[in-house]
């Protein structure tokens, strides 16, 4: 299936060269350009696309704005392409919250060497991209939620119970394309008495930590961005930062964290399979893993030695999983012990780490 793209930025290099680029892929066609938002409206009406590339900070409507009204009006998964610095770093996030599923870093300088270099990136994330179903977003001040036109309404949630109830020391969530909003639910369901938490979102540097300050301000367990040698501490969220790789480090009663330049794993920086092994190699059958939507298979390895170190695994169902990769691999390597939709996750935690409390 060729996978129809409507690209939208006020800048003339990016609109030209990541259609020659994206069109290289014999899988993908640019369906058209526009230099701004009500230019690309117009267009997009003659042949709506499978995908949006957009970048935010444009003359006239705003990208977050224009995300809004798509959502609204036709929901289409939406690739957001923008500053890593400023305002349009911010925006970035708060679009993630709208029902974008994947962000692109643009550079200040060198754009054009720096797109022909992500290139196989780019690709990848549209034809992820065009894979998900687009979710409806938690509501947040200022943020209007998606009209969940794309699937039918969802059936009642049924969370098992979890068996074999321990002293949880460490959760470990991994997630990818489209799974910021299910952190968000998972993390802002927690209480200050919960284990503590390491999440590896996949994102570009400088964004994980707009998110970690954005997760702090939902959520009533504090969240921060990961820094060397930070303690796992209860109550607390360490968000692993973009472009470094996180591993469980320490000793049981004393666990931290250790942030380094490594090397991708499984074509991450930071990587879920690099935090998952070190959970299992460090806290064994005292840990819970979660693995989320994503395209790939970061993190099933990881999983796997986790369950067969004895902890409790669990994957994201196919029905809310914005894109069913991840988790798929994971589950087809017996590294999942529950598979469950994003909204029951919360409930199924709340059983497994607090058993007493209803």
């Amino acid at each position: 299936m060729t996978v129809k793209v409507f690209i939208v930025d006020d800048s003339a290099t990016v609109r030209t060269v990541l259609s020659m680029l994206l069109e290289e892929d014999p899988d993908i066609e640019v369906l058209g350009t526009a230099a701004n938002v009500s230019i690309a409206l117009r267009k997009m009406e003659k042949q709506w696309p499978d995908v949006i590339i957009t970048d935010l900070e444009m003359p006239g409507m705003h990208g977050l704005d224009f995300i809004r009204h798509v959502m609204q009006t036709r929901p289409t998964p939406c690739v957001v392409c923008s500053s890593h610095v400023g305002h349009g770093a911010a925006a970035a996030v708060d679009a993630l919250a709208l029902g974008a599923v994947e962000i692109i870093a643009k550079p200040n300088v060198g754009l054009q060497s720096f797109l022909e270099e992500i290139t196989q990136t780019m690709i990848a994330s549209v034809k992820a991209a065009a894979r998900a179903v687009v979710q409806q977003p938690h509501r947040r001040d200022g943020l209007v939620p998606v009209k969940a036109e794309r699937r039918e309404a969802p059936a009642p949630v049924v969370v098992p119970r979890a068996a074999g109830h321990r002293a949880y020391t460490v959760i470990g969530i991994g997630s990818s394309t489209g799974g910021t909003t299910v952190v968000e639910h998972i993390l802002k369901s927690l209480s200050l008495d919960s284990p503590g938490v390491i999440v590896v979102q996949h994102m570009p540097p400088y964004f994980t930590g707009l998110f970690a300050r954005r997760l702090n301000d939902l959520c009533r367990i504090t969240v921060k961005e990961a820094q060397d040698g930070d303690e796992v501490l209860p109550g607390t969220a360490l968000i692993a930062p973009g472009g470094q790789q996180l591993a469980l480090a320490g000793y049981p009663g004393h666990l931290r964290v250790r942030v380094y330049d490594g090397d991708t794993v499984s074509g991450h920086r930071p990587s879920v399979n690099v935090l998952f092994r070190s959970i299992a190699d460090i806290a064994g059958e005292k840990a819970v893993g979660i693995i989320l939507t994503g395209m790939g298979d970061d993190g099933a390895d990881g999983l796997l030695k986790m369950r067969q170190a004895g902890a409790l695994t669990i994957g994201q169902d196919e029905a809310t999983s914005a894109v069913f990769g991840m988790p798929k691999v994971a589950m087809n390597l017996g590294a999942v012990q529950y598979q469950l939709p994003y909204p029951g996750i919360p409930a199924f935690l709340q059983d497994a780490i607090h058993p007493d409390v209803k």
